[in-house]
């Protein structure tokens, strides 16, 4: 029921961080991964590792706000694994200001690359999932899509919106026997979150105190949903919206 084995999965960002441990993941219960992200030298050596577990993965070079390089990308993938199964939009940045301080071109950033490159790489990975017979997208928003945060105004936003966007997907392509979900993980321990907690005073504190399961999360945490809503498992379950976040979300 959880088994990958003989399918492909496209995970963007794939080369670090909450990207990695969903990629290791999927490498384990079988998936060929392809790491499409923009820093080709961190790839591989992310492919060093998926193939280590026993992954035939691949990597390649991809600015998920451009439509040409998407487009590009995914046939490059299709062409070398001879299909697509899964998805992973996980690629995403955050730009930490008052909202008041946020340049236009600052928003647009976040959002062309964690909104609009979703969308661009979804709806390139479609027509081989639909010839496939059917496929997986796992969206990957954040807590953020729950709460908001003064100093993260358009990465909440963006996130908010990747909810929605599941949505629409679900919907849309549910005839196609594409489903569709959102994982929102909570305070992971990323580079991402490392420098949230050396711009934002007591976060680190506050996000203890906060937190049932009394830690950060890691990047593995983020590895059995994955496997979950890319295998047969999940088939009845879609336009979902799952935190991973140790509980804070349920915290008053």
């Amino acid at each position: 029921m959880f088994e990958l084995n003989g399918k492909v999965a496209i995970v963007t960002g794939g080369n670090g961080g909450i990207g990695l441990g969903l990629a290791r993941g999927l490498a384990r219960a079988g998936a060929r991964v392809v790491v499409a992200a923009r820093n080709q030298s961190k790839s591989e050596t992310a492919v060093r590792e998926l193939r280590a577990l026993g992954s035939d993965a691949t990597a390649l070079a991809i600015d998920v706000a451009n439509e040409e390089s998407v487009n590009e990308a995914f046939e490059q993938a299709a062409r070398q694994c001879g299909r697509i199964d899964i998805l992973v939009n996980n690629a995403g940045i955050n730009i930490r200001k008052q909202l008041h301080e946020l340049s236009l071109d600052e928003w647009r950033q976040v959002m062309d690359i964690n909104l609009t490159g979703a969308f661009l790489c979804s709806r390139a990975a479609y027509p081989h999932m639909k010839r496939a017979g059917g496929g997986k997208i796992i969206n990957i928003g954040s807590m953020m899509s729950i709460f908001g945060a003064s100093f993260a105004p358009a990465y909440g936003a963006s996130k908010g919106g990747i909810v929605q966007l599941t949505k629409s997907m679900a919907i849309a392509w549910a005839r196609d026997n594409i489903q569709a979900n959102a994982v929102l993980p909570g305070w992971i321990d990323s580079d991402l979150t490392r420098a949230a907690r050396q711009q934002v005073p007591g976060l680190h504190d506050r996000v203890l105190a906060r937190t049932p399961s009394g830690r950060w999360g890691t990047g593995d945490d983020l590895a059995g949903v994955a496997v979950f809503l890319a295998s047969p498992a999940s088939d009845f379950i879609t336009g979902a919206a799952i935190p991973v976040d140790g509980g804070y979300s349920v915290q008053g």
